[in-house]
């Protein structure tokens, strides 16, 4: 298989902290997911040794292929990590030059790197001097409103070898708000030659198609819209290939779900912390659904999975 097949026509799961780990990437792709990213790890963390590093880092046997997100500003660190990590069992090293977060972008990492493009081709350059496996890179619009400097960003992923790039067309600035513009992604996609992957606001699987549509983009990555939602995968795949929307997952598969994949972050985790943070994929999974406030107002107090099994069953 040729790199760049990995690529195209594909459906990603975006990396996101907090939520993207090997329970809920199992879930995604048993309901139909191509492609999946890590949460974002610290090439420093790394570096250091963070025993926090370990479960991030952590892959499932049948999830592949997945990559890696490093996000870091010092080349050499990025480089000598993203070889370290690239030896595992992932299949590609994906470069976070998109996450917003404040901490992130004042210690100049993520984000910040889009108004960095010398340093941004320093750390490009260095990684695919010392990695052999695909290196693909997740860029934003631009960093401050008005901004857009990511056909510049990606002309420079390109040239320093890079294998893919991922398009969030909205700038640092509007965090996760507003709509996101798509014709960003089809500059991108008109400039260089790689693989281009569109992501942002794809809540739909007419989402999907729009965007594949307007951009010409190869691959599309959903990202927030699987939060709670892991059958948007099946659903987006089923009306791409066959021109029908699938029927929304009944109440009897929302309860199945959650229970599901409470069970498998208390095994991953541990009970305090899986339960604990299954409390957000709790109220992700029964929003909009008809009489679930009340599971929503009383999982924040509960500790332990046999809890909130017992929640699950007698409200859903």
């Amino acid at each position: 298989m040729k790199k760049t097949e990995m690529f195209r026509n594909k459906l990603f799961l975006g990396p996101m902290a907090g939520v993207t780990d090997l329970p809920f990437r199992t879930l995604c792709k048993e309901q139909g997911c191509d492609v999946f990213y890590t949460e974002m790890v610290s090439a420093k963390a790394i570096y250091y040794k963070n025993k926090n590093t370990i479960p991030l880092l952590t892959l499932g046997e049948n999830e592949h292929p997945i990559g890696v997100q490093l996000f870091g500003s010092e080349p050499d660190i990025m480089a000598d990590m993203g070889a370290q990590v690239a030896e595992g069992d992932c299949d590609f090293i994906d470069v976070n030059l998109g996450c917003p977060v404040p901490k992130i972008v004042n210690n100049h990492e993520g984000s910040y790197l889009m108004t960095q493009p010398k340093l941004v081709e320093e750390i490009l350059t260095a990684m695919r001097k010392k990695i052999d496996k695909p290196i693909t890179v997740k860029i934003r619009k631009g960093f401050n409103p008005g901004d857009n400097n990511a056909v510049e960003i990606a002309k420079i992923a390109e040239g320093t070898g890079m294998d893919a790039i991922v398009v969030h067309p909205r700038t640092r600035d509007q965090f996760f708000s507003g709509e996101s513009d798509w014709s960003v992604i089809k500059e991108v996609k008109d400039a260089v030659s790689i693989p281009v992957i569109g992501n942002g606001d794809i809540k739909t699987p007419q989402d999907a198609k729009a965007m594949y549509d307007e951009t010409g983009c190869d691959s599309i990555m959903i990202a927030r819209a699987a939060q709670g939602n892991p059958w948007i995968f099946r659903e987006v795949k089923h009306y791409l290939e066959i021109g029908e929307l699938l029927a929304k997952p009944t109440r009897e598969e929302v309860r199945h779900m959650i229970i599901r994949h409470a069970k498998m972050l208390v095994e991953f985790k541990g009970e305090y912390t899986g339960v604990r943070e299954m409390r957000k994929h709790v109220s992700w999974y029964t929003a909009g659904i008809p009489y679930s406030s009340k599971i929503r107002r009383r999982v924040n107090s509960i500790t332990d999975l046999d809890g909130l099994i017992k929640l699950t069953l007698e409200c859903l």
